[in-house]
This record gives C-alpha cells, sequence and structure tokens, in this order.
C-alpha cells in the first residue's frame, strides 16, 4: 500500500525532454490518428510541460535546483524542442499553452556557465520569430504568441532582427485590431520592442525616420480610438525623453507637422491624453534652436495657449509638473515672431491644419 501512496520520482531532465519532443513529433506529424489516441498523448504532454515548469519554478514546498534548471535548458534548446513548441502552440490546450509561456520565460534568462543559450539558440534559428509575429492574426493563440514573442525580445538579437524586417509595419495594424486583449498584447509587445534595447532602438529610428513616424502619426496618434492615442502618445513621450534618441528627438520637435498633431492632442476631452500630450509638446517649446516657422504658430497662439496651460492642472499634486509647466508658460509668453515666406497660420482651437 506504501508503495502505490508514493510520489512518483521526478524525472531528469533528459527523460523529460526526451518524452516531450516525442510527443510534440506526434502532434506535428499526426494523421488519421484516433481522436482516443490524440487525447491520451496530450494529456501527457500537458503532465510533461507541468512537470518541466515545477522543476524551473518548485513546487511551494521546495525551491528549484540550479543543476537542473541547467541541465534542462540545454536539453531544451539542444534538440529543437523550442521549435517544436512553437510549431504546435496553437493544437495545445489552454492550460499546456500557460505552462508553455512560463517555461519559456523562465528559459530566456537561465545563464549556463555564463553563457545565455537561449540567445544563442535564437541567433541560429531566428526564422522563429516569423512564426511568433504572425500569431497576432490568430485569435484563440494570439496572446501566447505574444507572451513568448516579448520573452525573445529580451535578447538584442531578436529585437535587431525585427525592427530591420517587414515584420516592423505589421505592428501598426495588429495595434488597432478590433479585439482588445490582442490589440494591447501587441501594443505591450511594441513597446517592448521600442524601449528594451536602446543603441539599437537609436540607430532603427534614425535609419527609418520618415516612414515610421509618418505610420505612427497617421495611424496611432491620429486614431479615433482612445485606447491606442493613449498608448500612442504616452509611448512617444517614452521614445523622445530617452536619451539615446536625442537626434531623432530634435528633428521630431523641429517639425511643424509634428507639432500640429500634438496641439490637436492637447485639445482631446481626455485629461490623461492632454497630461500624456503636454509631456511631448513642451519639448516643442523647449527647443532652443525652433524653426521660424514654429515659432510663428506658437506665437500667433500666444494669448490661448496660456490661458489654456493657466488652466490646465492634474489631480495629484507634482511638483515637478507644475515646474514644467510654469517653465513651458515663460518660454511661450517671451516669444517674439520670425520672418518667414509663405507662411500658412495655424489656429490652436480651430482646424489646425496645415497646407504642405
Amino acid at each position: 500500500m506504501k508503495g502505490l501512496l508514493k510520489k512518483s520520482k521526478p524525472r531528469k531532465p533528459s527523460e523529460l525532454l526526451k518524452h516531450t519532443r516525442e510527443l510534440f513529433i506526434f502532434l506535428t506529424a499526426e494523421k488519421d490518428v484516433r481522436e482516443q489516441k490524440r487525447k491520451e498523448k496530450m494529456e501527457e504532454l500537458t503532465k510533461a510541460m507541468l512537470e518541466m515548469r515545477t522543476l524551473l519554478y518548485g513546487d511551494g514546498e521546495s525551491e528549484p535546483n540550479k543543476e537542473t534548471c541547467a541541465q534542462l535548458t540545454q536539453e531544451f534548446f539542444k534538440d529543437d524542442t523550442f521549435r517544436l513548441l512553437i510549431v504546435n502552440l496553437s493544437k495545445l490546450n489552454l492550460e499546456t499553452r500557460r505552462n508553455a509561456t512560463h517555461i519559456v520565460a523562465n528559459l530566456q534568462r537561465q545563464q549556463v556557465q555564463s553563457r545565455l543559450v537561449a540567445s544563442e539558440y535564437l541567433e541560429k534559428n531566428i526564422d522563429l520569430i516569423d512564426i511568433l509575429i504572425p500569431g497576432y492574426e490568430d485569435g484563440d493563440v494570439s496572446l501566447s504568441y505574444g507572451a513568448i514573442l516579448r520573452e525573445c525580445i529580451r535578447h538584442q538579437v531578436v529585437a535587431r532582427y525585427i525592427l530591420e524586417s517587414n515584420h516592423m509595419k505589421k505592428f501598426f495594424d495588429y495595434i488597432q485590431i478590433p479585439n482588445f486583449e490582442i490589440a494591447s498584447d501587441a501594443a505591450a509587445t511594441f513597446k517592448e520592442l521600442m524601449t528594451r534595447h536602446k543603441s539599437t532602438v537609436a540607430q532603427f529610428l534614425s535609419d527609418n525616420y520618415d516612414w515610421f513616424f509618418q505610420e505612427y502619426n497617421s495611424q496611432l496618434l491620429e486614431s479615433q480610438n482612445y485606447i491606442t492615442k493613449r498608448q500612442a502618445v504616452k509611448l512617444l513621450g517614452i521614445m523622445l525623453l530617452d536619451r539615446s534618441n536625442s537626434a531623432v528627438m530634435v528633428r521630431y520637435v523641429c517639425s511643424l507637422d509634428n507639432m500640429r498633431i500634438l496641439m490637436n492632442l492637447l485639445r482631446d476631452p481626455n485629461k490623461t491624453i492632454q497630461l500624456e500630450t503636454f509631456h511631448v509638446f513642451k519639448l516643442f517649446v523647449a527647443n532652443e534652436n525652433k524653426p521660424p516657422e514654429i515659432v510663428n504658430v506658437l506665437v500667433t497662439n500666444k494669448s490661448k495657449l496660456l490661458r489654456f496651460f493657466g488652466d490646465f492642472n492634474i489631480e495629484k499634486e507634482d511638483m515637478q509638473f507644475e515646474a514644467d509647466k510654469a517653465e513651458l508658460i515663460k518660454e511661450i509668453s517671451v516669444l517674439e515672431p520670425k520672418d518667414i515666406k509663405d507662411f500658412s497660420v495655424l489656429s490652436f482651437r480651430e482646424n489646425c491644419q496645415i497646407a504642405c
């Protein structure tokens, strides 16, 4: 009786991974398999993934063993288990997918003899990213694809690959998918991509400034969707205020078209959007080398802007906000018009349209 009640001995990482690979291969190759057989194999895979997660995270009573985690990491990436997981992700049930995303998240961080095995593997198998990104088009499984993709973006080699690929333009569509959860997940991945690896992002923005900000402005900042607008203007502030992007920031705030968009966003009825916009708009005003057309627009709208910012307050007390607002008001109040030919007046309270 004691033998029956005894817990089964945990398998070695090599044994567990070997069994897991066999199950994934079965799922990959299954054709005309009896439903009962498929169900049995799926149950085995669910148990194997749970066992793997327990080895990596512990069971609540004991901490994970470092040596076991290192062995599991090596085995996982040695024989393409990661590829098999990605290829079969849409076939897994919800519980197994959740365990899979936790396993992948852990393995991306595991170091074996000071080496990030996951990063080395992805560099040699970068085509897996071509499977993960279009996963946003697979409604039922898109959140699992997104979670795994964000973990992969932790590695600079992956982020650089995506930034230099045609996948980048797809994100502007994914962020606007009607399904709120999927769109929010895509926005989270996009933010991770545009903020984690600073030098890589700075190079990307410098090389792709024109098309990127044209898409960013027209599709995100000028979106009719409140969530899309709010997330976009907040991310814009994060990107422009990052020191790594200082050259891009200077270029952005020297554009009258860009300022037009921000002035429109200041007029948005939502206070959160107004506040996030304020943090970007102040960069246009603080620019010491403002082009004449920008100076003249600010001068033309001086009284309206001063009145707007004079009444502009936030609920919580914020000394930095008050200091920034006071400096912005001071800068606008002392502006004088500059000579410029063919200048079209932009009205802050009117249509905010400029002839190109």
